[in-house]
């Protein structure tokens, strides 16, 4: 069974209230945390989304800031988005499995949004370590609609350049970027195959620090291509 807890903001504007849903997401190991901001009343999505944590063993979270303008991005194009925490992070059941069961988390939260949005294709987007496993995943299943990169670590996919993956790819990242250098991020980008886009943010960090909103401008005109 699904537990979910309801939780509600209230915008600034207006007396509109915001529905937020604190999930939990079953899993062979128990539950994997997660936040969804499902459509607003009136709304018949076309898609929905997932965004995915970086790494685990770093302060990773579905709190992370990149995460959450990712998410709310999507959420202002009238798209529900589910941000969640990998197994051992937060509420989490588990333990970090150094990216193998962490694939096995993306294809439990996109059984949760089939079983909440039957029929939705869904665009997923991860940031760093999310990304990598996210991407992976994203690449082979048929759920999957469009994927979108940010910080993608490009060495740890060992190789790995989705080939057969004919989806929309969207690649954000940042020309200063000292954890995924953004040197090897192109020469992975130009093994994949189309379609493909790649958008570098000049002078950008990993985190994309005060750049956000660059950020949010790339997808939202990506999005408006699918």
């Amino acid at each position: 069974m699904l537990w979910v807890a309801l939780y509600f903001q209230t915008r600034k504007a207006g007396d509109v209230i915001a529905q937020i849903l604190h999930v939990d997401i079953p899993s062979p190991l128990g539950r994997l945390e997660g936040i969804l901001k499902p459509e607003e009343a009136g709304v018949k999505p076309h898609y929905v989304s997932l965004v995915c944590h970086p790494h685990p063993l770093y302060g990773g979270t579905m709190d992370n800031k990149v995460v959450f303008k990712v998410a709310q991005i999507l959420q202002a194009l009238q798209i529900p988005a589910l941000r969640f925490n990998f197994r051992g992070v937060g509420r989490s059941s588990g333990s970090y499995d150094e990216g193998r069961g962490e694939m096995d988390d993306v294809r439990y939260a996109l059984d949760f949004l089939s079983h909440r949005y039957p029929g939705l294709p869904v665009i997923l987007a991860g940031f760093s370590f999310g990304a990598y496993v996210g991407l992976r995943v994203g690449a082979i299943d048929g759920r999957v609609r469009a994927l979108i990169g940010l910080g993608v670590p490009a060495r740890s996919f060992d190789g790995d350049t989705l080939q057969g993956c004919t989806k929309p790819k969207l690649i954000i990242h940042g020309t200063r970027d000292e954890v995924a250098p953004y040197a090897l991020t192109v020469r992975w980008f130009e093994q994949l195959p189309a379609p493909k886009t790649m958008i570098a943010v000049e002078g950008a960090d990993h985190f994309f620090q005060g750049r956000l909103d660059e950020v949010q401008t790339i997808i939202a005109s990506f999005v408006q291509t699918l």
